[in-house]
């Protein structure tokens, strides 16, 4: 209901602006309340015989109702130290603990403890009630939000609750004990004099007092639904002494007494409300905090794995050409030109593992990728070249259809060169094991919307059985050795280019992976393609 997140530090949310949901609810609440005003108002003077036995109910839910708000409202001076919403908590105590000794007085409710013989003392109790809870509200309104100067918060909380039980201690001792002494505001136990007229009408100044102070004030949410309560207790006064007559028991005084239920109510469900809005709030925001630190550690270990799966094949290669360099040094008759091409190709693998390291990192920082123009059938060209030894290895026939005058690509060639070579070497070790003739086929060719199209083909045991949606998840792979990390580089790189990747079978056997890279209208001017 309020704006918890645009909150300055330190406030609660009843402390914040009232938002134009929060008015129409108030006003179609105080709507609603004068409409069930003026259907009761026909009916108000007619009594409600033997309805005493529900006074003690009524009491109770009164009593339960404001402790729990002076208990909420108490909550919040311990967070802000404001005297304000101290002044508050006390008045809802003090109206609530009053309620009992006026359930305890009330003629004929309970005779047994020989409170009911005075007969001013309800009305007394009454008046007190009526008259104190709006100057509470009106000092909360006057008062400004600064903290108590000094003091410890549970210590004022204690000493205001023991002061208010006192004040209620005393002031019932003195009026069930000194009957004649009190004004006399009851005619008999069901009418009023004519004295009782002047705490009705001072209470309706001292309510209208509080709505023009709140209604000047109107800083926060809580002013808004105080004024509602002021409003209601408003209703409940004129429904009580002057449309029902000033009869007690009758449908008017007990329309009035649910208008104060009604009023008591108000301030703890708004608070009750408030509190469960910022809990869920905050439990959102757990929740959004422990995503975003999984989300942060899975990128960390997705990066890692990438890293560790790129960099290995130049790694392996550049161990087995000094392991071959070696070799023709020990022999007894040293090959040194042998040698030098080994150590030519660890150099070479070397730059290449140094290149992957740098692609892979750029492609996770945003702004700093290199993209040129690049020539894909120069690029096909040199992987398959690389990978020619491991393929005739295995007896692998390598075939290519590449279609000529094909237009250049802008993109990262250190990226989408890895994303060839780990497709490549993803279909070669897919025919390990497999039957002969294998065959690997690479092909491009112009696509629609202006886009270059490049598949990989091989007869291998193909993709069934497999998850085909599942492929190109992080540390998704069928490899017993395997990170499954390459298959997740090659579709973010291809779609970071603006591509996608996908797989399908092959027909008889085998499987195909094909993805698409935008190719411009026309080649930048300045710049050749990369061969």
């Amino acid at each position: 209901m309020s704006s918890f997140e645009t909150m300055p530090s330190g406030l609660s949310p009843l402390a914040s602006p009232p938002t134009r949901y929060q008015l129409r609810l108030a006003a179609s609440l105080s709507a609603l309340l004068v409409l069930a005003l003026l259907v009761t108002a026909p009916y108000a003077r007619q009594p409600a015989a033997s309805t005493e036995a529900l006074l003690p109910a009524y009491a109770a839910a009164v009593l339960v109702v404001e402790l729990l708000t002076a208990a909420l409202l108490m909550a919040l001076f311990y967070v802000q130290r404001s005297r304000a919403m101290l002044l508050l908590a006390v008045g809802y105590l003090l109206s609530g603990v009053m309620a009992v000794p006026w359930a305890l007085t009330f003629p004929g409710v309970f005779d047994a403890l020989m409170l009911d013989g005075a007969l001013q003392g309800t009305a007394s109790i009454a008046a007190i009630r009526r008259l104190s809870f709006p100057l509470f509200v009106i000092a909360y309104a006057v008062l400004s939000d600064r903290e108590f100067p000094s003091g410890s918060a549970p210590r004022i909380i204690l000493g205001s609750i023991a002061s208010v039980l006192a004040v209620v201690a005393l002031a019932t001792w003195f009026i069930v004990s000194h009957d004649d002494a009190l004004p006399q505001f009851m005619v008999d136990a069901h009418n009023v004099s004519g004295l009782w007229r002047f705490v009705p009408a001072a209470a309706v100044a001292l309510y209208g007092v509080g709505l023009i102070a709140l209604g000047l004030r109107r800083r926060s949410m809580l002013d808004i639904w105080l004024m509602v309560v002021l409003f209601t207790l408003l209703i409940e006064i004129l429904l009580i002494s002057y449309i029902s007559g000033g009869i007690r028991l009758s449908v008017g005084w007990w329309a009035g007494r649910f208008y104060g239920l009604t009023s008591a109510s108000l301030v703890l469900l708004v608070l009750l409300s408030e509190a469960t809005t910022v809990h869920a709030r905050l439990a959102r925001s757990v929740l959004a905090e422990r995503r975003a630190r999984q989300n942060r550690l899975t990128a960390m270990e997705a990066l890692s794995a990438s890293i560790a799966h790129e960099v290995n094949q130049p790694l392996a290669s550049m161990v087995t050409n000094a392991s071959a360099g070696l070799r023709w040094l020990e022999r007894d008759q040293p090959h040194i030109d042998e040698a030098k091409a080994a150590f030519g190709r660890i150099v070479t693998e070397g730059h290449h593992a140094s290149k992957v390291v740098t692609g892979i990192r750029t492609m996770f920082l945003k702004g700093a990728q290199e993209r040129v123009p690049l020539d894909l059938n120069h690029l096909i060209d040199a992987v398959l070249t690389q990978c020619n030894d491991e393929a005739r290895l295995g007896r692998i026939s390598v075939s290519t259809a590449l279609e000529a005058d094909l237009p250049p690509v802008i993109g990262n060639p250190v990226q989408l060169r890895q994303v060839v070579t780990n497709l490549v070497d993803n279909a070669v070790d897919a025919m390990r094991g497999t039957a002969e003739p294998r065959f690997l086929r690479v092909t491009s060719q112009r696509h629609e919307f202006g886009e270059v199209l490049v598949a990989i083909a091989d007869s291998g045991a193909g993709l069934a059985g497999v998850d085909k949606d599942r492929i190109f998840e992080p540390f998704f792979t069928t490899k017993p050795d395997g990170m499954g990390m390459g298959l997740m580089f090659c579709q973010s790189t291809i779609e970071a280019h603006g591509g996608r990747l996908w797989a399908v079978d092959d027909v008889p056997r085998g499987a195909i992976f094909r993805f698409t890279l935008p190719a411009p209208a026309t080649a930048p001017r300045s710049s050749e393609p990369i061969r």
